[in-house]
């Protein structure tokens, strides 16, 4: 998936979660989340408190 795809589908889901004129899917955001979730660069994990 290209960066603009990714872009895309998070824009779309930025709107149906944001936009108060656009009504709930909550298909289409579980289905947007899965698209994009194994695209996006994972944050770095923090070190283990107390060791």
């Amino acid at each position: 998936m290209t960066e603009r795809e990714i872009e895309t589908k998070l824009a779309e889901l930025d709107r149906l979660l944001n936009d108060p004129d656009t009504r709930m899917d909550p298909h289409k955001v579980w289905s947007l989340l899965a698209e994009v979730s194994g695209q996006l660069p994972k944050p770095p994990r923090a070190a283990p408190a107390g060791g």
